[in-house]
């Protein structure tokens, strides 16, 4: 087992650093939500940013580059170029950090939104939260230090039959050209944010979460430390182990699921490039 995958002893004091600093993103964000922050449309069908996410973002990298100057730094809302890449790669411990992970729910005024934040070594994910501030709840993880849902520790479903499961993916990943025959018979929903979705997976209230196109590693990197702590399965969509802080962090699809059923939704999946 490589040495980034053992216990270290950093792990407990990164994770309480994390929950403290996704609470106070939550304090900023909630003073923005459901208040018309200012939002545009990022270049390249990216996807919406309000106000609010940059704010976060910036008290986050300040806060967080403060309390570990080591770490590089990675985030949806700030250039990944030049020197900051560069530093990243080259540091030991590196944050990757969604400041809000579902911003059209957020500026739809709904609640299943949240601020992923996660510390990453050697491309594993040391530890990482998930906190929906307009629920007050607090998912988190490091590893081998298990999962948990404000102090409750977290297991997923034990389904085995993908028949008739309750998968949470988007309408474009159901597509038939994604699948083997035909998509599989699954009862589909739909959250906003991918993390949120991870974490429901690693909760046990949906049997998996299927992206089947590229996932940003700050989509992903929180809710992954989650899932494995809870015992949940979670690979790209080849079947690989996502690996992060790349030099293009974008991972090859994401698929989270029970135990039992991770095997037969990869099975199902037509090849990915």
């Amino acid at each position: 087992m490589p040495a980034a995958e053992f216990p270290d002893p950093r792990d407990a004091d990164d994770l309480a650093l994390l929950v403290e600093a996704a609470r106070a993103a939550g304090e900023i964000a909630l003073r923005h939500f459901r208040e018309d922050p200012e939002s545009w449309e990022k270049d390249g069908g990216q996807g919406p940013v309000s106000e609010a996410d940059l704010e976060v973002d910036r008290m986050l990298r300040a806060e967080l580059g403060g309390a570990r100057p080591g770490y590089g730094w990675l985030s949806e809302e700030t250039e990944d170029a030049g020197a900051r890449r560069e530093a990243r790669l080259d540091a030991e411990r590196v944050f990757i950090c969604d400041p809000i992970d579902g911003t059209r729910a957020f500026l739809k005024g709904e609640e299943t939104w949240g601020n992923a934040i996660a510390i990453v070594q050697n491309g594993v994910v040391r530890a990482g939260v998930m906190f929906l501030p307009a629920r007050g709840a607090m998912y988190a993880a490091s590893l081998g230090g298990g999962a948990t849902l404000d102090g409750a520790a977290l297991s997923p479903s034990a389904r085995t039959d993908l028949t008739g499961a309750d998968a949470l993916v988007s309408a474009a990943g159901m597509r038939p050209e994604r699948w083997k025959g035909a998509p599989p018979p699954v009862t589909r929903h739909f959250r906003a944010s991918l993390c949120y979705r991870l974490c429901l997976v690693a909760q046990g209230r949906f049997d998996c979460s299927i992206s089947v196109g590229g996932v940003w590693e700050w989509d992903a990197a929180a809710g992954d430390v989650i899932l494995r702590e809870a015992g949940a399965a979670v690979s790209d969509a080849r079947g690989d182990r996502p690996v992060y802080n790349r030099p293009e962090p974008r991972l090859s699809g994401l698929i989270a699921s029970a135990p039992g059923l991770h095997g037969a939704i990869l099975e199902r999946l037509a090849p990915h490039d």
